[in-house]
């Protein structure tokens, strides 16, 4: 449960992972040892008490899986001197360094088939679709799958959206002959300034914005500028499911075979990295 019980100084709810128990979890999906939200490093009390309980465990060596908040509490520890490696692993493949995260590959796919099982709907129907999909602030889910599934827009968290822009398009689209159309939104995509109202979210145990739902602040206003019916899909956490693809299975033994390498050499407080493949 990530850093849950560690930091609670709870030792008794560490379990010893044996070479039988994982050796065949790169099959499925999700996390074999769990995870939590919860960040050690916040205050100095929850740090004291890792550093505390990997003694008592006699762990002296820690390797961490996971995105922002674990690389950042991981580099936190490293500065107070746990002897640290990360793994990236995050499906919003948003960490620097790295050009490949841990389950990225697998909700591209996931939201390629959704892409592509909603071109046949939207033909069928002569409509405009919307797809919203996952990645927080960064849009690389929705890149490579507004790619991969042929989508006549994608919207980005990096580039501000003007509606009218979008619409300008579509009709354009439309006006060549094409009956229906389908529009990729990131779950973090973001008007221009001036041109709608920016989506209120509410915020998490952390303070961050619970992303979500964009993809239906937009459809009214597209359909009404250019008065083809439109249609919300919002892929969700069906995006983080399933067996992992070839791609993140192979990704991730390699990271794990560096992070053990790097673990060996003494190389702590870094981060494993696929640069150029």
């Amino acid at each position: 449960d990530g850093f849950d019980w560690i930091m609670k100084g709870d030792i008794a709810h560490i379990t010893p992972l044996t070479t039988d128990e994982v050796s065949r979890i790169h099959f499925r999906g999700g996390s074999h040892i769990g995870i939590s939200r919860a960040n050690p490093t916040k205050d100095p009390k929850p740090l004291e008490n890792i550093v505390d309980s990997l003694l008592r465990l006699n762990v002296t060596r820690l390797i961490t899986i996971g995105g922002e908040g674990t690389m950042g509490a991981a580099a936190n520890m490293s500065s107070e001197g746990v002897p640290v490696v990360g793994i990236p692993k995050t499906i919003d493949n948003d960490l620097s360094g790295t050009d490949a995260c841990i389950g990225f590959a697998t909700a591209v796919q996931v939201a390629t088939d959704a892409i592509d099982r909603l071109h046949t709907t939207a033909e069928s129907h002569d409509r405009l679709m919307l797809v919203e999909v996952m990645g927080r602030s960064a849009g690389w889910i929705a890149l490579f799958s507004g790619i991969a599934g042929g989508a006549d827009t994608i919207l980005l968290p990096e580039k501000p959206f003007d509606l009218d822009e979008i619409a300008s398009v579509l009709r354009r689209r439309h006006l060549t002959g094409h009956s229906f159309s389908i529009v990729v939104v990131a779950e973090g995509a973001m008007p221009a300034e001036g041109t709608m109202p920016a989506p209120e979210y509410p915020t998490d145990p952390r303070g961050d914005p619970r992303l979500g739902g964009i993809a239906y602040e937009i459809a009214p206003r597209i359909e009404a500028l250019t008065g083809w019916e439109t249609r919300v899909t919002v892929l969700g956490h069906v995006q983080r499911g399933g067996s992992p693809v070839a791609a993140d299975r192979i990704v991730a033994t390699r990271f794990g075979e560096a992070a053990t390498e790097l673990v060996a050499e003494g190389g702590f407080g870094q981060m494993v990295a696929l640069q150029g493949d």
